[in-house]
């Protein structure tokens, strides 16, 4: 089988950053890989979309299919957004790590909270959780990139400092890229970038979709991520479009679209 894991390592370049794409089904996969991507992830937010489900309600069977799918729809490297792996337990994150890389990944991103309203787990557990997926990443017989996330800056357990505690724990655990969603400020990524040589993440949503490329290149970050950014988009032309055409009777935005053969156009790469 291929691996993934060197060319999607290689691009992980502090200083210079590579845009994540962040898909939700093999359509957009390979619109997004038509159009430059350099490498594709899931989002489980966007992919509990597709199925009429709120993010967090998705099973690891149900992502790791997904994950099949989109890695079959392109020749790009596939990263997993598979959320706290699945489980608490350190071996539940070393088995997920395990059947990520047998689905064909690049690499996964595993969280320190479960789906929330869940609390993030604490520090020694979400250490273990991190140097257990580690270990299996570092046991298989090809290259995977395992990255640590503490997710629960953005989702309000605590603050920068604590996460840039529990970043530097995953970093001595074994992770390949650490990833800190929305920290209160810009300067605050730009800190967690200065505590290590170890790839970081940034995701361009909210606040930070106000910045550049070139601006998350000056302080150090490795990768750009779009997380469910993009099938929100595309929910809110959706969303807009269709209000009107009840509220109004008017089909005038239907007038703003690509149109089907440009479409086709780009698909039709990957067939």
């Amino acid at each position: 089988m291929h691996d993934p894991g060197p060319t999607f390592r290689m691009l992980h370049r502090p200083g210079n950053p590579f845009v994540l794409a962040n898909c939700w089904d093999v359509g957009s996969a390979r619109l997004l890989a038509a159009l430059g991507a350099e490498a594709l992830a899931t989002s489980s937010a966007a992919h509990a979309f597709t199925l009429g489900k709120p993010d967090g309600a998705v099973t690891r069977d149900q992502a790791l299919a997904h994950a099949q799918d989109i890695v079959a729809a392109t020749p790009l490297p596939v990263s997993g957004d598979f959320e706290d792996g699945f489980g608490a337990d350190p071996d539940t994150v070393a088995e997920t790590v395990r059947l990520a890389a047998e689905a064909g990944l690049a690499g996964i991103s595993i969280e320190d909270n479960p789906a929330p309203p869940g609390k993030a787990y604490d520090l020694k557990l979400a250490t273990e959780r991190i140097r257990a997926g580690a270990a299996a990443a570092r046991a298989l017989k090809r290259d995977f990139v395992l990255v640590a996330r503490a997710d629960g800056i953005m989702n309000g357990h605590y603050g920068i400092e604590e996460a840039i505690t529990r970043l530097k724990a995953f970093d001595d655990a074994g992770a390949d890229c650490l990833y800190a969603p929305i920290p209160p400020t810009f300067d605050d990524l730009a800190r967690i970038c200065a505590m290590t040589d170890t790839p970081v993440n940034a995701l361009a949503a909210g606040p930070y979709a106000s910045y550049s490329v070139d601006d998350f290149a000056r302080i150090g970050v490795a990768r750009i991520s779009l997380g469910s950014a993009l099938a929100r988009a595309a929910q809110r032309r959706v969303m807009d479009v269709f209000s009107e055409i009840m509220e109004d009777g008017s089909f005038a935005m239907l007038k703003k679209t690509v149109s089907g053969d440009e479409v086709d156009d780009l698909l039709r790469r990957y067939l």
